[in-house]
């Protein structure tokens, strides 16, 4: 008997020091670390925004409070820096990033720049889903859809893998729009620059960015949304068609929805595969604390931003959804952005 009371009393002394060192061993990981944060895009657009954002706030909820650095890491619709964080980013915590919400859509439609799995990345968390639209110069002939079909309008992309490409293609194909693909732009604030001097007519952009920065050329119509790329017309946006209403039968409907599935990912922070289950944690549990930071959400009141933040756990489930559309979906995709 003395002996079972004996070990009794080392396994409650055992289980009682468990917690505290498991969380000091987060913190001794942690402490006077630098955390890389990858945004896949340049600067200025929302992925860089609240990437930074992210980087600014989330550093003091992890144990140690590493210092959160972020850098950006343009290329392909971020397609370069997706493909960095699942193979050559470090697998202990040390590095996220910020990708473009049609990952997961590039993926399921086999696109050949695609070298990561979405399921096996760790998503932390979501800020916001994200309202895309397309921007066109009120002068442009391409200013309403029926303008667009009967007129080439030249629009920005960031790169094959991206939003700025997809859609465009999407519309040419199933609504018989005629607009010219421009390549080359790093980002959407490219894109927003590149209409400015008259380079193109248009570019894709999120909604976010263009109350933030453009307000006053959508007030005196210098330039125009046409279309926004989600399920249901965003309140604050009743004007603008949602681009499953303008499918002209359920099979366009229903690939338009598809494609338009990426806005529930949003502005998300992702990290790499392999890490170790408690570290995934630590990082979710400090995400959804960054969430409710008093100095963040100051930021976000005070810049009229978009928030909708969602868990690692529900991001996840998203993605597993997208990545299960029907085969006749992704082949029809595929087809139409395979088009040149």
């Amino acid at each position: 008997m003395n002996k079972i009371r004996i070990m009794t009393a080392v396994s409650l002394a055992a289980l009682a020091f468990a917690a505290p060192a498991a969380a000091q061993s987060e913190a001794d990981f942690y402490k006077g670390k630098n955390i890389s944060l990858v945004i896949g895009f340049g600067p200025g657009g929302t992925y860089d925004f609240f990437g930074r954002l992210v980087a600014r706030h989330m550093g003091k909820h992890i144990p140690g409070n590493p210092t959160i650095v972020a850098q950006n890491m343009p290329g392909a619709g971020s397609l370069r820096a997706a493909n960095w964080l699942y193979a050559a980013a470090p697998k202990d915590g040390t590095a996220m990033a910020t990708l473009s919400q049609s990952m997961v859509v590039e993926e399921a439609t086999g696109n050949k720049a695609v070298s990561f799995k979405s399921l096996e990345l760790n998503w932390i968390g979501r800020v916001t889903s994200n309202t895309e639209v397309h921007v066109l110069l009120g002068k442009s002939k391409g200013a309403t859809i029926e303008g667009a079909k009967t007129a080439e309008v030249p629009v920005a992309s960031t790169g094959p893998g991206s939003p700025s490409e997809a859609y465009p293609k999407l519309l040419n194909a199933l609504i018989g729009t005629k607009f010219k693909i421009v390549r080359g732009y790093p980002g959407s604030t490219d894109g927003l620059l590149a209409m400015e001097k008259g380079e193109v007519d248009g570019a894709l952009t999120s909604w976010n960015t263009m109350k933030r920065r453009f307000s006053k050329q959508l007030e005196t119509k210098s330039m125009v949304l046409l279309v926004q790329y989600t399920l249901q017309r965003s309140p604050e946006l009743k004007h603008v068609p949602a681009i499953i209403e303008l499918a002209q039968n359920p099979a366009d409907r229903e690939l338009l929805a598809f494609a338009a599935s990426s806005a529930e990912i949003g502005r998300s922070i992702v990290a790499p595969p392999g890490l170790p289950a408690a570290r995934v944690k630590t990082l979710r549990d400090a995400f959804d604390a960054t969430m409710k930071d008093p100095e963040l959400l100051a930021e976000i009141k005070k810049g009229n931003l978009d928030f909708d933040p969602a868990s690692g756990d529900r991001l996840a489930q998203i993605v597993a959804g997208t990545l299960k559309a029907s085969p006749q979906v992704i082949a029809r995709y595929q087809k139409i952005l395979a088009a040149d």
